[in-house]
């Protein structure tokens, strides 16, 4: 069977143990990861030291980037930015460091009990220096359509890409955010979209609980996109992110508490994600 995109995946989700993530990782026969937890450590909070750590057992395992996870934009507009922009600058030198010429990011939290909408032109003007600190430094910058932030809706994510026209500025599309936010996310969402999408991660939903589920068991129409993805030719990734249990640092990233109340992560709900997603793309790709 032959594709032409490439699976990575939030391997944080397989064990906080990054040895143990690459294990599993390399008996699926997946040679990117979407880096965000790292023994432990969110990727922006390691030192040179365990950087280095992280290189030497990726080529040990014969494992890449495929992004960094970022916690970028995930704090809210009124919070320091100074503060927030050194930790980007971080960021941005350690996807160099690994190799990875994507960075995902987010468009900002509102003030408690306020509308993010009110603050556009504050979003804007902070993801523009951003991206114009990439376009220096020749990184691209994927936002992610997250619950709650600016962007989290087609409408909203496309006023981004029409205001900040840049090559170094794309998206990830997450269909189950997407889904949790009240949107259809095809033939909608992707439509919209699609121009500005050259990264997916492979999350679905329930529409009325908003539950996460395997890739196909819920309304993120992951199928479809698929299919549309294999007729365009696409040659980005298809990055797992199962939310299947939770993790360690899931805390520090969810805005609610429904996901700490399931069982925990582990390979095991890891390899259930892969192989919901592989039988999609078996039926997608299979031999007429």
């Amino acid at each position: 069977m032959n594709y032409n995109f490439t699976i990575s995946g939030f391997s944080d989700e397989i064990d906080a143990n990054i040895e143990k993530q690459f294990e599993t990782l390399n008996a699926l026969g997946i040679k990117y990861f979407e880096v965000r937890g790292v023994n432990g450590k969110n990727i922006s909070e390691l030192n040179d030291i365990e950087l280095k750590k992280l290189k030497n057992m990726m080529e040990q395992y014969n494992i890449s980037v495929s992004s960094i996870g970022s916690p970028i934009g995930k704090i809210k507009i009124s919070d320091d930015f100074d503060a927030h922009f050194k930790l980007f600058m971080r960021v941005v030198d350690i996807a160099k460091y690994l190799d990875s010429k994507y960075i995902r990011i987010f468009s900002f939290y509102p003030p408690d009990g306020k509308n993010i909408a009110d603050y556009r032109d504050d979003v804007l003007n902070r993801l523009e220096k951003m991206v114009e600190y990439a376009e220096k430094e020749n990184v691209i910058l994927l936002h992610e359509n997250e619950k709650d932030i600016y962007g989290d809706t087609a409408t909203r994510c496309k006023d981004l890409f029409d205001n900040i026209k840049s090559d170094y500025f794309k998206g990830v599309f997450d269909p189950a955010n997407f889904v949790q936010c009240g949107e259809t996310t095809y033939p909608d969402a992707w439509q919209m979209l699609k121009e500005h999408i050259v990264y997916v991660h492979i999350k679905d939903a329930k529409n009325v609980s908003g539950d996460v589920v395997p890739a196909g068991y819920g309304d993120g129409h992951l199928a479809k996109i698929i299919n549309e993805l294999k007729k365009d030719g696409y040659k980005g990734f298809l990055s797992l992110e199962p939310h299947l249990g939770t993790f360690c640092g899931l805390e520090s990233l969810e805005t609610d508490d429904k996901m700490m109340s399931l069982e925990k992560s582990g390979p095991e709900k890891f390899k259930i994600a892969y192989n919901a997603l592989m039988k999609i793309v078996i039926e997608n790709f299979k031999e007429e």
